[in-house]
């Protein structure tokens, strides 16, 4: 419950750009991450909702993309619960605003999950 009610903090706190910076400076991009990738299904859920936010900056976004998020996404996308699969799409919009995501985010199989959300 507390990495639930973490992640979900993280996730609320996320949504105020000047946070952004901390959240990162702290660790949290990589704690998240690792939730997204390991944790129980609300875990996931909340820790792809503040990775969604974190991604929206240049900085963040490579960092996301360091700790595999890519893969970690469009599987998620195709393979989570409707919410997981709402933030998990989210969140590859905001890294696919980046020409190399693009290219990754293809070749990882990005297109085709999310053509069949849409």
């Amino acid at each position: 419950a507390q990495k639930e009610e973490a992640a979900g903090t993280l996730w609320n706190l996320s949504a105020n750009h000047d946070n952004v910076a901390a959240i990162a400076a702290a660790g949290g991009i990589e704690v998240l991450v690792s939730l997204a990738r390991d944790g129980n299904e609300a875990q996931k859920e909340r820790a792809a909702g503040a990775l969604r936010n974190l991604a929206d900056n240049d900085d963040n976004e490579a960092a996301v993309v360091a700790g595999g998020g890519i893969e970690l996404f469009v599987a998620m996308a195709r393979d989570g619960t409707e919410a997981q699969k709402e933030n998990a799409a989210g969140t590859l919009a905001n890294l696919a605003i980046n020409d190399d995501n693009k290219v990754a985010i293809a070749a990882a199989g990005g297109i085709e999950v999310l053509v069949s959300l849409a």
